[in-house]
C-alpha cells in the first residue's frame, strides 16, 4: 500500500530519479536475476515438499525486483545485512545458484557449508551479512557495519533489508536514532510485503508507509512502489548516493508482495479474495520482460531463449544440490567460536 498523504517538507520530499539513467545491458542483466532468483525459489519450494530441504524456508517469489534493484545500486565493497527471507538477495549479491540450493539442502557444497540452512546464507566474499532468524535483532548489525566505514574513513554504504514487522521492533529504533545521531552512511529499506507473518499491516500499525519511522528522527525517508524493478533501481540509486555522500542515513519503504505464505508451512489462507491475483498482475518479471522488448526492442525470441537458459541454470543448481556430500557435522561449532590461543 502507498500512502495516501506523504510529507511535504522539503527535507522528506522525493529525489528526482528520471535523470538516473539505465541500459538495455543492465535491464537484460536485471531480467536474468529474477528470472533466476524466481526459478530457484520455485524448486525449492519443490524440493521443500519431497523433504530434501528441512526446517524453516522463507521465499522470495514475486519480491525479485526489490533485491536486483536495490543491489544494482550498491558497490561490491558495500555492506549488506539481511534477515531470513535472504536466498533472493544472496544471489542478487553474487552468490551462486549452486551455492544457495546447497545450503538449503543442507550439503557442504552450500555458501555456508550446509550448516546455516536457509535462514542463515552469508559470504563475506560478497560482503552479504545474514540471514538473521530474529526478527529486526539484525538491523543494528548494519549500523555498526555503517559506524565502521565511516570510524575507517573508507566510501562505504551499508544497506539493510527488514520486513514491515521488524519496523515493530525496538532494536529496530534505536538502531535509526543512533545512525541519525551520528550521521551514518545506511539505507534502511523496508520491503513492506503487507503481511508481519499472517498479521496484515493494517491490523498491526496505525502508520501503513513504514519510511515514516523515519519522521520522528529527523531522517531523509520516502515510499516507492517495488514492482518494477527500474523503480526500485532509480529509488535506490538515489537513496545510496545520498548515504554515501555524506548527507547521513536514509529510510525508504518499497512496497512489494510475497507470492507464497510467510514461510513453507503457511498456507496463506489469510488473504482477501483476488488479492494475490491483483498483485500478480504487476508482476516484477512480466514488467521487465515489457521494458525490454517497447524500449530496446528485444524480441520475445531472445526472451524466450534466456528464460530456457535460466531454467538450465537452475535445474544443474538443484541436481548439484542433490548430488553434493552433505555437511560435515564435526565443523558444526567451527564458525561460532572465535579461535584464541591458549
Amino acid at each position: 500500500m502507498v500512502d495516501s498523504n506523504p510529507s511535504t517538507d522539503a527535507k522528506m520530499a522525493l529525489p528526482q530519479l528520471d535523470d538516473i539513467a539505465y541500459t538495455e545491458e543492465q535491464l537484460l542483466h536485471w531480467y536474468r536475476q529474477m528470472r533466476l532468483i524466481r526459478r530457484v525459489e520455485e524448486q525449492a519450494a519443490k524440493a521443500y515438499m519431497q523433504k530434501k530441504i528441512l526446517g524453516f524456508c522463507h521465499l522470495y517469489i514475486g519480491m525479485e525486483a526489490v533485491a536486483v534493484g536495490a543491489e544494482a545500486a550498491l558497490r561490491p565493497d558495500d555492506y549488506v545485512v539481511a534477515a531470513y527471507r535472504e536466498h533472493g538477495q544472496a544471489m542478487a549479491r553474487g552468490v551462486s545458484a549452486r551455492a544457495v540450493m546447497a545450503e538449503l539442502f543442507g550439503k557442504s557444497t552450500g555458501v555456508n557449508k550446509g550448516i546455516g540452512g536457509s535462514m542463515h546464507m552469508g559470504s563475506a566474499e560478497h560482503n552479504f551479512f545474514g540471514g538473521y532468524g530474529i526478527v529486526g535483532g539484525h538491523v543494528p548489525l548494519a549500523v555498526g557495519a555503517a559506524f565502521a566505514a565511516k570510524y575507517r574513513g573508507e566510501d562505504k554504504v551499508a544497506l539493510v533489508y527488514f520486513g514491515d514487522g521488524a519496523a515493530q521492533q525496538g532494536a529496530f529504533y534505536e538502531a535509526l536514532e543512533l545512525a541519525q545521531l551520528w550521521s551514518l552512511p545506511v539505507v534502511f529499506l523496508c520491503e513492506n510485503n503487507f503481511y508481519a507473518m499472517g498479521t496484515s499491516l493494517e491490523r498491526q500499525s496505525y502508520l501503513t508507509d513504514m519510511s515514516r519511522r523515519g519522521d520522528g528522527v529527523g531522517m531523509r525517508r520516502w515510499q516507492f512502489r517495488g514492482f518494477d524493478v527500474v523503480d526500485v533501481y532509480r529509488n535506490m540509486m538515489a537513496a545510496v548516493e545520498h548515504a554515501r555522500s555524506g548527507q547521513g542515513p536514509v529510510i525508504v519503504e518499497a512496497v512489494t508482495y510475497r507470492y507464497r505464505g510467510h514461510s513453507m508451512s503457511d498456507p496463506a489462507k489469510y488473504r482477501k479474495e483476488g488479492e494475490l491475483d491483483e498483485f500478480k498482475a504487476k508482476d516484477c518479471i512480466d514488467s521487465a520482460h515489457e521494458r525490454l522488448m517497447s524500449e530496446f526492442g528485444v524480441s520475445a525470441e531472445a526472451l524466450e531463449a534466456i528464460r530456457k537458459e535460466i531454467n538450465a541454470e537452475a535445474k544443474d543448481a538443484y541436481d548439484f544440490a542433490e548430488s553434493s556430500p552433505a555437511a560435515d557435522a564435526s565443523r558444526l561449532y567451527d564458525f561460532t567460536y572465535v579461535p584464541t590461543e591458549a
